[in-house]
């Protein structure tokens, strides 16, 4: 209900209470009980009938008094009154920055003030306040406003801006409003899990209005968000699913917070490409291993049952994270064969079967079998032309290839 109409109520009740009492209180002589002849002095029904007077303008005091008590005290103004100079709409502003409360006065106003709820800060030019924040902006005929510098959220709350006219006080209320821009402060640490495991991500943040918690997995492959709650939950995990996780904060007041959390999947070894090869005698040969794992494979290498190792007379074996070689400087009859890959982790081991062998080395007869073959070959590139003495050429080219037959035949005995 609106105060004026609260004010009127109990200023009717007290109107009807005085009179229920006035009508209540005998008067006279008979209300006093003397009778003629009694004895006593005329001044005793005087001061009686002073009494019972009193009596009856007790009730219309006590109306009077209620009356001074509301009309004084002063009305919260209603947004409607047009009479009255209201304050500005609420303030919004964010955490550290400055909030101007401005209220409109005219020439009626004689006293004017700004509250922080019951405490005063300003009274015309007197500053009643003692944070060194709240500073005068002007108390002129028309404006009266003051600032609160570097805004925390301690300062939200109602302002009141109160004057006094000529006729009564009337007040303005304004709601100061403090935005927060989003904190992360808590979030999971890194976490390594074997493939096939759960995990629970936790992101919390802090903000005025509550922030948007978002998850999003930093991956080519990842699309879109992994999940928008302050939980991430991940059940049955896959290597693929390994990587960073990025928890972003945000609500329109500031730009969003982001943080990561680094997900390790561990998994044991697998082998992802090995192959034989040929390699003719006295000729240098690799062979090659390749094998993926978390944590990273060591890799051994065997032939038959032996295991090879690092510094034996003509073979290097040479390891990094995902693959391992084996390498013959002069290969022999004796280093074909099957040789085995080995990679193993702490959580498993996987090997392949890998086999050295030989091919022929090309002979001089191979060599001039083909440049023999490549020189009776005529060229036929882009622009050539052909003519119709195409046996002429072919008999010419037959004379100039013999010396080179002669000459082959010398060498060679």
């Amino acid at each position: 209900m609106p105060p004026s109409k609260i004010i009127v109520k109990v200023l009717l009740l007290s109107i009807t209470l005085c009179v229920k009492l006035e009508k209540a209180w005998p008067s006279g002589n008979t209300g006093l009980g003397i009778s003629p002849g009694s004895g006593r002095s005329p001044a005793q029904p005087s001061r009686a009938r002073r009494g019972a007077d009193m009596r009856r303008s007790l009730p219309w005091a006590i109306l009077a008094a209620l009356a001074a008590l509301f009309l004084f005290q002063g009305v919260p103004v209603r947004s409607g009154d047009a009479t009255f100079p209201k304050a500005m709409d609420n303030v919004t502003v964010r955490q550290g920055e400055s909030a101007t409360l401005r209220c409109s006065v005219d020439n009626r106003v004689t006293r004017v003030a700004w509250l922080n709820r019951s405490s005063i800060l300003y009274a015309g030019n007197d500053k009643w306040c003692l944070d060194p924040r709240v500073v005068l902006l002007s108390n002129t005929q028309t404006q009266y406003s003051i600032q609160i510098q570097d805004v925390d959220v301690y300062d939200e709350g109602p302002y009141t801006c109160s004057v006094q006219t000529d006729n009564h006080p009337k007040t303005s209320r304004v709601h100061l409003i403090v935005q927060v821009s989003p904190k992360i402060v808590e979030i999971s640490s890194d976490i390594s899990i074997n493939e096939g495991g759960n995990i629970s991500l936790t992101c919390i943040a802090t903000g005025r209005p509550d922030p948007t918690i978002t998850w999003r997995h930093i991956s080519p492959k990842a699309v879109g968000f992994v999940s928008e709650d302050e939980y991430l939950e991940i059940t049955g995990i896959t290597r693929e699913q390994s990587g960073e996780y990025e928890c972003s904060a945000s609500n329109d007041v500031a730009a969003p917070v982001v943080r990561r959390v680094k997900v390790t999947v561990n998994y044991p070894p697998y082998i992802s490409d090995a192959k034989s090869t040929g390699v003719p005698v006295g000729q240098k040969g690799i062979l090659q291993c390749e094998a993926s794992a978390v944590p990273s494979a060591e890799f051994q290498w065997y032939k038959d049952d032996k295991r090879l190792v690092e510094g034996q007379k003509g073979v290097k074996v040479e390891s990094k994270a995902f693959f391992s070689r084996l390498t013959f400087f002069n290969v022999s009859e004796q280093d074909y064969g099957n040789y085995t890959c080995v990679a193993a982790n702490k959580l498993g081991n996987t090997n392949v079967s890998i086999i050295l062998y030989e091919i022929s080395e090309p002979t001089s007869s191979t060599l001039f079998q083909e440049e023999t073959t490549t020189a009776l070959t005529p060229w036929k590139g882009p622009g050539a032309v052909h003519d119709g003495n195409n046996g002429a050429s072919k008999r010419a080219g037959c004379v100039w290839l013999l010396p080179l037959l002669l000459l082959h035949l010398l060498l060679k005995f």
